[in-house]
């Protein structure tokens, strides 16, 4: 059967493939620590439980028809004041879009601003970048970042690509990596956009920059950086990608938005009334009274991050454990997100049946298959399939359950030679 060539030609997510295998496995009996999906067991962390009463009350009261194409004025109001209140951000009702999730404000952000053959630059690894590239036609240029940087991007590793660029996209706390932009890294470049777009004529497009920060709320030690409250100068230039789905442990309950310049965000709003990625009315109205107290978001933000960071910390430590045992592993430590960055250094290795290990997929399954343990390899990411990069999800996991893994890791590794 005839389908279109973007359809003919497109890759499915990687992470889904090792999830859909750990599934079935699991269905069969196996004893299988998912480390791989970026979700939350909603047992161990479920949503607040005043967001969940007013969900409820919302569909008792039948507000299930359409709810308007930019979303609810009354949430609209309350993500405005809490960008105020919480990061000093100046942004009126009127430039907040709501949508299903921030996945139709990524693409609405790429559609809006690229035409095809436009330069798109991004880091590696990073979520879906490439994805989002093929689907708009964009040339996407891939920036390697290096573990000394913690995996982020600096200006000078942007620069030499930066001629032409319409748009960087950049996150922080990042997905895969759960490392974040120092003052100083994010300062750079915004820097070097504003010097770039002073270049540009009127009749050029700007260098756009896409920062989502749909994790910035679940930070431990480190502070978050934003570019418009370093560069006020940014805000013509930034669009952001913000959400409740990743801070309030609600990622099935499907509430984002995006900010940013008034003419990016008006394209963007018309682009939705076609595609209809509408949260869902009950879930925006119950979402707007939970954000209209900011103390509802901070007494649950500080009792989920300090679960999530007791996890990752087990995590960590378990596999700082290991590296003084000699085994060839390493880890960074966690900033932010639900996400630890591994090293497991055994592309190359021979496994117990003779045969080899020769990309990190195949470490990935050889672990699930004798390890007991699933990760998610850099190479999801775009990474190169070699690199001896994983990220672990620790959000659908027990912290007793992610420390029983740790032994069961370490005999899988030392099988093989």
């Amino acid at each position: 059967m005839k389908v279109s060539k973007l359809a003919a030609h497109l890759v499915g997510s990687e992470i889904v493939k090792i999830g859909n295998e750990v599934n079935d496995m699991k269905a069969k009996g196996a004893q299988i620590a998912n480390l791989t999906i970026g979700d939350l067991d909603s047992n161990l962390y479920p949503i607040p439980t005043l967001l969940k009463e007013e969900i409820q009350k919302a569909y008792q009261n039948n507000l299930t028809n359409y709810p308007p194409a930019n979303g609810l004025l009354t949430l609209r109001k309350a993500v405005s004041k809490d960008l105020k209140s919480r990061w000093n951000l100046d942004y009126s009702p009127d430039d907040i879009l709501i949508t299903a999730g921030s996945r139709p404000l990524i693409y609405a952000t790429y559609k809006v601003i690229v035409d095809e053959g436009d330069k798109v630059i991004f880091p590696i690894p990073s979520w879906n970048n490439n994805h989002y590239c093929y689907l708009t036609g964009a040339n996407g240029v891939e920036i390697a970042t290096i573990p000394e940087n913690n995996f982020l991007p600096t200006a000078n590793d942007i620069r030499p690509h930066i001629e032409g660029a319409v748009l960087i996209s950049l996150c922080s706390p990042l997905n895969p990596t759960g490392t974040m932009f120092t003052k100083d890294q994010l300062s750079e470049i915004c820097e070097m956009i504003l010097e770039e777009n002073k270049k540009r004529g009127e009749d050029e497009k700007p260098l756009y920059l896409m920062y989502d920060q749909i994790y910035s709320n679940l930070t431990f030690d480190a502070v978050h950086h934003d570019p418009v409250s370093l560069y006020p100068e940014m805000r013509k230039y930034t669009v952001y990608i913000e959400g409740i789905s990743k801070c309030l442990a609600a990622t099935g309950v499907r509430v984002g938005w995006s900010f940013g310049p008034s003419e990016i965000i008006d394209r963007m709003k018309a682009l939705n009334t076609h595609i209809g990625a509408w949260a869902p009315k009950p879930e925006q109205e119950a979402t707007a009274k939970f954000y209209a107290e900011p103390k509802n978001i901070d007494l649950f933000v500080d009792e989920f991050k300090s679960g999530l960071k007791t996890s990752l910390e087990a995590l960590h430590n378990g596999l700082q454990g290991l590296k003084t045992k000699g085994l060839k592993v390493d880890s960074i430590e966690p900033m932010g997100a639900l996400y630890l960055t591994i090293q497991l250094d055994y592309i190359d290795k021979t496994k117990p049946d003779g045969s080899k290990i020769e990309t990190s997929s195949d470490l990935v399954f050889y672990l699930i298959n004798e390890g007991g343990i699933a990760l998610v390899p850099f190479s999801s990411f775009g990474d190169t399939k070699t690199q001896p990069w994983f990220r672990a999800s620790v959000g659908g996991l027990s912290t007793e359950e992610i420390l029983a893994c740790i032994p069961k890791l370490e005999t899988a590794l030392n099988n093989l030679k």
